[in-house]
């Protein structure tokens, strides 16, 4: 499907119609060797060397100490909710299979390396050269699921030097991944289900990679498009945009016009566009409470030109001089004389000033004109807005009753300045089947020891109602039989629960260097996202002051970190 650059205007059809295209290109790309999908290639930069020395450095002390045989359980996993918020959406996942799937250090990695650290035993690079993910087990939660502090959201298994190197990387691929998609999953909430949310974001980006992740993560949290060519081509995302205050500042009068016509798009008959446009533009004026005379020549042909480019797809920038008392009715002319001549404008965008006061005039404009001359699509024309826009500005306009169609979204979304980062962290949680502990004075920093497994427990009124962690040795929560959930630090904090539903969270992805699960494609994590949101209640995803949700271990894992802890824990002495 040719996609133009210019702004969605029907969400259901023209964004229905663009993602099932290219759903089905997804699926017609690059397939890895077990047939499963594969949305794009990974970004050459994400390779063993993208990592902190430390766990290089690491990995030698290890090997000089004869753990090379050693079998490792590491957990990734966050702390805490971003965005003053009581939920996250786990994403990066398929980043982390296809890097695993091509984990491998270069003849110049080594060649490097050895410059990095000449005093190491040389023996340990010919060591490292040999190094595959083959032997690494990874389970995880599904892709665009809704997640929770200390719910492992990844479990790597396999020799100890091996998944040691994963950790910075696969820490990177899902951290900025997930704060992304969480971000946008709240802005799409605060707009609601029925506005288009569009990505203005790369220029403000933190660089490049930055940019393309944002824009991709954006999409998988609810947003339907991006100004991002680039991500367009790489992920199969909608790629959308309008013109700059640049265009209209070009132009300094209808003296500048170099085309003035354009043919009927059912007749082919070629006609003056500037005389239909001149014709509207003084009758309306009026109606618009403007003065035709008082208008900028200079915007008005812009737009025309604008018009004669693109009469398809014509929407518009209106605040580049005023908008009441020139935008409006430039535009408004130009849509006009388009109709004649059979075509259907897209709308307008607003860049500055009171955005709920100018959309509601906007609206007021395009249906009176709408009833005037007998055009009932005029009054639907999109009113998209953008001008550094954030959750609460969105929160705001609801509160103002504004008549906006659209957001156009950039510099608080991509660069997430509410929270810069999520925190996820690896921990080491098991090694030769031994667990193992992390403490800290910090209650919130001790780990939680030993390889476990999450199920979700959902209530009677179909809602999610509580994460539980278990040990692996345990058997799995059964529906409708009572199941005692504890807090993992506080004795006191308890309760028996009684799930009519139990989903078991986490799946095998990698074992024995093959694909192990399907990956799914951008639509689908995109479904997934709001999916695994809807099992929340409201409550939990509430703006100002969510409730909290629950995490909770089994009584036997509870008892187990309580005997790991005293065991581990030193005892004080006071004289």
């Amino acid at each position: 499907m040719k996609l133009e650059a210019l702004p969605l205007n029907d969400r259901d059809s023209v964004v229905g119609e663009i993602t099932r295209e290219r759903t089905r290109a997804a699926r017609k790309m690059s397939t890895d060797d077990g047939g499963t999908c594969c949305n794009s290639r990974q970004n050459g930069v994400v390779q063993p060397l993208l990592t902190d020395l430390y766990q290089i450095t690491m990995a030698y002390a290890y090997w000089k100490s004869g753990k090379v045989d050693d079998h490792a359980v590491f957990e990734l996993f966050f702390r805490k909710n971003p965005f003053q918020g009581e939920f996250t959406i786990f994403a990066g996942l398929e980043e982390c299979i296809k890097f695993l799937k091509k984990f491998h250090y270069s003849c110049s990695d080594i060649k490097y390396l050895k410059s990095t650290m000449p005093t190491v035993d040389q023996s340990f690079f010919d060591y490292l050269q040999s190094l595959t993910a083959k032997d690494v087990t990874l389970y995880a939660i599904e892709e665009g699921s809704v997640v929770f502090p200390r719910i492992p959201l990844i479990r790597v298994e396999g020799p100890l030097i091996m998944v040691q190197l994963l950790e910075t990387t696969l820490l990177t691929l899902v951290n900025y991944a997930s704060l992304m998609a969480t971000n946008a999953a709240r802005y799409r909430m605060a707009a609601g289900k029925h506005i288009t949310l569009l990505e203005f974001g790369l220029r403000r980006a933190q660089g490049p990679d930055g940019g393309l992740s944002a824009s991709k993560y954006s999409y998988i949290g609810g947003f339907d498009g991006t100004s991002n060519v680039l991500a367009g081509k790489l992920f199969n995302i909608p790629v959308c945009g309008t013109h700059a205050h640049a265009y209209i500042t070009s132009f300094t009068s209808i003296d500048d016009l170099q085309g003035k016509t354009l043919a009927h798009k059912q007749t082919g008959d070629v006609l003056n566009l500037l005389e239909l446009a001149c014709k509207y533009r003084e009758d309306i004026a009026d109606d618009l409470g403007a003065l035709a005379s008082q208008a900028s020549g200079g915007e008005f042909a812009a737009l025309i030109s604008y018009a004669v480019a693109f009469p398809e797809r014509f929407a518009a920038l209106v605040d580049t001089y005023d908008v009441k008392r020139s935008g409006l009715l430039n535009f408004c002319a130009v849509a006009l004389a388009l109709n004649d001549l059979g075509y259907k404008a897209v709308g307008i965008r607003i860049d500055s000033g009171d955005l709920a006061y100018l959309s509601n005039i906007a609206r007021d404009i395009f249906e009176k004109i709408a009833v005037k001359y007998n055009i009932p699509w005029f009054a639907k024309m999109t009113i998209c807005a953008s001008n550094d826009i954030n959750e609460d500005t969105i929160i705001s306009l609801n509160e103002q009753n504004h008549k906006i169609d659209c957001f156009g979204i950039g510099t608080h979304l991509v660069t997430c300045q509410r929270q810069p980062a999520l925190g996820c962290v690896y921990k080491m949680v098991e090694i030769n089947g031994e667990p193992r502990i992390k403490l800290s004075q910090e209650v919130g920093k001790v780990t939680i020891p030993g390889s476990k497994v999450a199920y979700r427990l959902y209530g009677t009124d179909g809602y999610a109602l509580i994460d539980l962690l278990q040990k692996t040795s345990e058997e799995e929560p059964q529906v409708m039989q009572k199941i005692l959930c504890r807090h993992p630090f506080q004795q006191t904090k308890r309760a028996n629960v009684t799930p009519s539903r139990v989903e078991s969270l986490h799946k095998v992805y990698w074992k024995d260097g093959k694909l192990c699960q399907p990956l799914p494609t951008l639509q689908e994590i995109r479904n997934r996202v709001q999916e695994s949101l809807n099992t929340l209640r409201n409550d939990h995803k509430r703006n100002l002051n969510p409730t909290p949700y629950k995490v909770a271990v089994s009584d036997a894992l509870y008892k187990f970190i309580d005997e790991l802890w005293s065991q581990n824990a030193p005892i004080g002495e006071l004289r």
